[in-house]
């Protein structure tokens, strides 16, 4: 069955950096979409960033800091997270464009 498994998030301080990893299986890999999403407490749930086969885009609030990549050969997409701040503090998850969602990594960016 379809899966999407991410890993990577924790505690960093400002000015830190987080990879996030989100392994893929159940089907093939390739031909979607895959995006990473963020949803901070008492917030609705918001795009960060998506991926295609040949294009990439982010949400204005991440530009120059996030990079998006993607493994097809790992079923694997990433979220390279610099300059972290407080305000970037949520559960992470990735989606695929089947659809489906990953249950969600915490990212905490705090002193």
């Amino acid at each position: 069955q379809v899966q999407l498994v991410e890993s990577g998030g924790g505690w960093v301080q400002p000015g830190g950096s987080l990879r996030l990893s989100c392994a893929a299986s159940g089907f093939t890999f390739s031909r979607y979409a895959l995006s990473w999403y963020r949803q901070a407490p008492g917030k609705e749930r918001e795009l960060v960033a998506v991926v295609t086969g040949s294009s990439r885009n982010y949400a204005d609030s991440v530009k120059g800091r996030f990079t998006i990549s993607r493994d097809n050969a790992k079923n694997t997409v990433y979220l390279q997270m610099n300059s972290l701040k407080p305000e970037d503090t949520a559960v992470y998850y990735c989606y695929a464009s089947i659809p489906y969602w990953g249950q969600g990594t915490q990212v905490t960016v705090s002193l």
